[in-house]
């Protein structure tokens, strides 16, 4: 029999030899100093807790307080994932941040949820003249309907529109501010 197994745990051996290497796998895996810190203090009060289990023969003090490291990160970060995030400056700036294609779609989804809820005379406006780019004079020319009604039927659209989401669109006369679409120019055509 190898001396080596009867040799008891020591802690302070342990630590000099392995705390180092735990607290860089800790830091690495959690991406938190105190953290991983919190981490392999809890690590060594465990071993020398249950320092009677400890056997050689399993394997070597090192895998033994890795595997006991191990579990104590995943129990931190599981333990992160449960609890809100902080609104600290970084989460405030984060969330400042570019929109994501999937917020995108989302909205594209909702815009064209709520433009089908708008009469055919309304949507066809709307979507010639803000969405296609097309002015209300050629919008009048392909469909016979005079310029003053389509300007009538794009305000109400619009304001039907706006009740249609939820009262998130907010447009100054006739632009149509919901989804990023175009602006009008002076010359009563959308750019």
């Amino acid at each position: 029999m190898d001396p080596e197994d009867d040799k008891p745990f020591d802690v302070r051996e342990a630590f000099a030899e392995h705390g180092g290497a735990l607290f860089s796998f800790a830091l690495n895996a959690l991406g938190d100093r105190a953290e991983a810190e919190d981490c392999v203090q809890e690590a060594f009060i465990r071993a020398w807790r249950n320092r009677e289990r400890y056997s050689s023969s399993r394997g070597s003090v090192r895998t033994w307080l890795f595997a006991i490291v191990r579990n104590l990160v995943i129990d931190c970060l599981r333990a992160r994932a449960r609890r809100p995030a902080p609104s600290d400056a970084e989460k405030i700036e984060w969330a400042s941040e570019p929109v994501t294609e999937d917020l995108l779609i989302v909205e594209r989804l909702v815009l064209y949820e709520s433009l089908a809820t708008l009469t055919f005379e309304h949507r066809e406006v709307i979507a010639a003249v803000q969405l296609d780019g097309v002015g209300y004079q050629e919008l009048s020319e392909q469909t016979g309907v005079p310029v003053a009604t389509l300007r009538t039927r794009m305000y109400y659209g619009l304001r039907s529109l706006r009740t249609a989401l939820g009262g998130n669109a907010h447009d100054g006369g006739d632009s149509f501010a919901a989804g990023g679409a175009y602006r009008r120019g002076a010359d009563g055509r959308s750019q």
